[in-house]
């Protein structure tokens, strides 16, 4: 069992309980699933960049990401359909949790200039998003053996109702809010 999984049993359950006054235990707030996703828009030009994005994403994740593909042609981005964009994966249970402790002890101090992520990034049922500019602030990626930089959004999605119990399970989770 993961370090922030016996916290989430022993401290965030008990001290969310307490706050939204929870009958039951069913109806704490819990992280459901994680997805990163790696959008290639210089992928139309040059599709050779896919696979040593979806290489690096695994490296990420620790799980084998899947090629996303454009559904609808596009004549202004010169857009074809079914033409690979990007890469994705979807973290559950256990790496789900590890991957969520690397990203808030390790990978977002490595931040430059690091003062706290918004709080204002909720999707009005307890959701979060996160975009990380540079992909390279997670230690798995070698940044010598990197051709470029590229941006990474991550979606952490809880059982959460509100906003407000979403913010503030994932703020006793351990994820560095602005003030």
């Amino acid at each position: 069992m993961s370090t922030l999984k016996e916290k989430y049993t022993n401290d965030v359950v008990p001290e969310l309980t307490k706050t939204f006054n929870y009958t039951n235990g069913l109806q704490v707030p819990k992280l459901e699933k994680i997805v990163l996703n790696m959008g290639l828009g210089e992928a139309v030009r040059n599709p050779k960049i896919v696979d040593p994005a979806a290489a690096e994403l695994a490296l990420i994740a620790g799980q084998k990401p899947i090629i996303t593909r454009a559904k609808k042609p596009i004549a202004n981005f010169k857009l074809r359909a079914d033409l690979p964009i990007g890469c994705k994966v979807t973290l559950r249970s256990e790496k789900m949790y590890d991957f969520l402790d690397r990203l808030v002890n390790i990978a977002l101090p490595r931040v430059r200039d690091f003062r706290g992520i918004s709080g204002k990034a909720f999707d009005g049922r307890g959701n979060y998003t996160l975009g990380i500019t540079e992909h390279i602030i997670f230690p798995e990626i070698d940044y010598d053996r990197t051709d470029s930089i590229k941006g990474l959004n991550i979606t952490i999605v809880t059982t959460a109702k509100t906003d407000e119990e979403g913010k503030k399970f994932l703020k006793l989770m351990g994820m560095p809010f602005k003030n």
